[in-house]
């Protein structure tokens, strides 16, 4: 598996960092997208703490020849990734691009799961429960009881899906997860997490689905605080991802079209 997958041509000024943790591959259309104009990395997150995944991105982007200082487009967890790299990297970060980024303060977290499981029906309820214990108590259940619990969520997630979807491909998706969804966890809970932002320099735009579960205000609100240079940006008719929402995905191109032309 070619790691990092290139896109375009270079120079490579970009970069797309997936979710999860250990969602890997499911940022794939966004990069093919967008190389029709530009160069774009797709690294693909295999450590499995907080520190190895920002040490690996840092190498992955050098492997991949990217051209510094670049945009990071980070998604869910990848848009914490992307913003814990700018902190400790400012110098090779032109700007960030968050979308449907996780509350950086956990006082807005507690009603993520109860709204999900609110949206499923008794049956996919179930299964989802089970499938998040299964996770939370680090059961071997390998990549597919992660990929069970991400498409109940997904369907939990979107507001007007496409056909055919999309999301994470076969790997190590567990193991990733188990470890780094604790400590990023305890980073938000300490408020490390937003206090990172007092080190980054660059511009931050957050672009958020309406429907996302994970409340808008828990981005806005404490990044508005810490950043200077911050722009936020909700898409009608959206849920957490919106190249997979009928009704956003031209909208939220546009956006991102937008911000590697000013960067081109």
């Amino acid at each position: 598996m070619d790691n990092p997958r290139r896109y375009g041509k270079a120079p490579f000024r970009t970069a797309v960092i997936h979710g999860g943790p250990g969602a890997a591959g499911e940022m794939r259309p966004v990069a093919e997208a967008l190389a029709g104009d530009y160069g774009i990395l797709e690294p693909l997150q295999t450590a499995v703490t907080v520190d190895g995944q920002v040490r690996e991105l840092k190498v992955l982007l050098e492997q991949g020849g990217a051209t510094p200082p670049v945009l990071l487009v980070g998604h869910s967890w990848g848009a914490w990734l992307a913003w814990i790299f700018a902190a400790r990297h400012p110098e090779l970060v032109r700007k960030l691009v968050l979308v449907g980024s996780g509350p950086f303060e956990s006082r807005y977290a507690e009603g993520i799961m109860k709204t999900r499981l609110a949206r499923l029906d008794e049956r996919e309820r179930r299964e989802a429960r089970r499938l998040l214990a299964e996770l939370n108590e680090q059961k071997n259940g390998g990549f597919d009881t992660l990929a069970r619990f991400g498409r109940l969520i997904s369907k939990a997630d979107s507001y007007d899906p496409l056909p055919g979807g999309g999301g994470a491909e076969e790997g190590g998706g567990q193991d990733v997860y188990n470890g780094v969804w604790p400590e990023a966890d305890s980073l938000r809970r300490s408020g490390r997490l937003l206090r990172l932002g007092e080190t980054i320099r660059c511009p931050v735009l957050a672009i958020h689905g309406d429907y996302d579960p994970h409340p808008a205000a828990g981005v806005e609100e404490p990044l508005a605080r810490v950043i200077g240079d911050f722009k936020f940006i909700r898409l009608k008719g959206c849920g957490h991802t919106p190249w997979l929402e009928r009704q956003a995905i031209g909208a939220f191109y546009e956006i991102l079209r937008k911000e590697l032309a000013a960067g081109a």
